[in-house]
């Protein structure tokens, strides 16, 4: 549970960038926190000089994170006040051992064996 919101803390502060470049609308390299790759260059034959290829595009998508992570106790409403306080105490209230309650069964001996079965079958332990 703990690894589970820290990677969830951790996830949502950080700010998350995606860079695709595509080539004829397929996509040909996917980069996360940095620049794709291009494809290539190709020389034109007339001029001969090195270009980009008019039919690539780059795409980038950039998810800003948190900053402010700080939530002050009084800016929360009454209702979600009363929902954080009832799960603290329940959470809390579920960590305390239950009384231990003795079994029935401790009073009242265990019956006696019909038949002593270790000299019966002639087993015995060394």
């Amino acid at each position: 549970m703990i690894v589970l919101l820290s990677t969830l803390m951790v996830a949502s502060t950080i700010s998350w960038t995606v860079d695709k470049h595509l080539c004829m609308g397929r996509v040909m390299d996917v980069a996360w926190f940095s620049h794709a790759d291009s494809c290539g260059t190709f020389e034109d034959a007339a001029s001969g000089a090195m270009s980009k290829m008019s039919c690539c595009d780059d795409e980038s998508f950039t998810l800003q994170g948190q900053d402010d992570l700080t939530v002050k106790w009084f800016e929360l409403d009454l209702s979600q006040q009363l929902f954080l306080f009832t799960y603290a105490s329940t959470y809390i209230n579920s960590l305390k051992p239950l009384s231990e309650a003795r079994p029935v069964y401790v009073e009242y001996p265990p019956p006696n064996p019909a038949k002593d079965f270790q000299v019966l079958h002639q087993v015995f332990l060394i």
